[in-house]
């Protein structure tokens, strides 16, 4: 494990070969549309320190329930939101927190889960599978959970004409091209939202540095 290890330096890497690789347009258009999902981006519609989290269900991709009372019943616990197993940025930042933050949490006995709209039946389980991560990974079905959040986008966007066979309504079952905007989301064992970081550009997301710092102020305050 790289001690040093940047999130967005990958990222960066990332696009870098996509300026090399891809065709001007389709880079043209990648670009415009995640600059419209950030001039778009209104923070006093999401979550916000402070909040209070009612209870949820997710499943999670080996298809056990994961509760919001399981999951902060010892203390905090620490949500990611990503978009979907076949997502570039997604298969780099899933592992970049199992190697940077990962480690870290699990010796304090904070639960990590990275929550998705992607369906275990179509194939969520692939990105845990793919870079053998070992902390959660977990469906939100019909992005119920990113919606009280108030972090997707693209709620009513439906492709004219027949979609592809894998498009995104069709992974998520939601019919629509709806995701989750990248979020952290670290909540107190009282269910009580600490700390907040949601990034309306997918290719610019938490360092764990960050959330590893927020995670130590929220353990501070529960012991004085």
């Amino acid at each position: 494990m790289a001690e040093n290890e940047s999130l967005t330096e990958q990222f960066q890497a990332l696009h870098r070969e996509r300026v090399r690789s891809w065709k001007p347009e389709n880079l043209a258009e990648n670009v415009a549309r995640r600059a419209r999902l950030v001039a778009d981006f209104d923070p006093s519609r999401t979550v916000r320190p402070g909040d209070v989290v009612e209870s949820f269900q997710l499943a999670e991709a080996d298809g056990t329930t994961l509760t919001l009372e399981r999951l902060t019943a010892e203390g905090p616990a620490v949500l990611i939101f990503f978009r979907y197993a076949g997502c570039p940025a997604c298969n780099l930042a899933l592992p970049y927190y199992e190697r940077q933050l990962w480690p870290r949490l699990r010796k304090a006995g904070i639960p990590l889960v990275a929550i998705s709209p992607h369906l275990p039946e179509t194939g969520l389980g692939a990105i845990r599978e793919r870079h053998g991560l070992t902390y959660g990974v977990a469906n939100d079905r019909g992005n119920a959970l990113a919606r009280r959040f108030g972090i997707t986008f693209d709620r009513d966007l439906v492709p004219d004409g027949q979609p592809s066979p894998g498009w995104i309504g069709e992974l998520t079952g939601t019919g629509t091209a709806e995701l989750p905007q990248p979020a952290v989301i670290a909540i107190d064992r009282d269910r009580v939202v600490r700390f907040v970081d949601v990034s309306p550009d997918w290719l610019a997301r938490t360092e764990a540095p960050a959330i590893l710092e927020a995670v130590g102020r929220i353990e501070s305050a529960a012991v004085g």
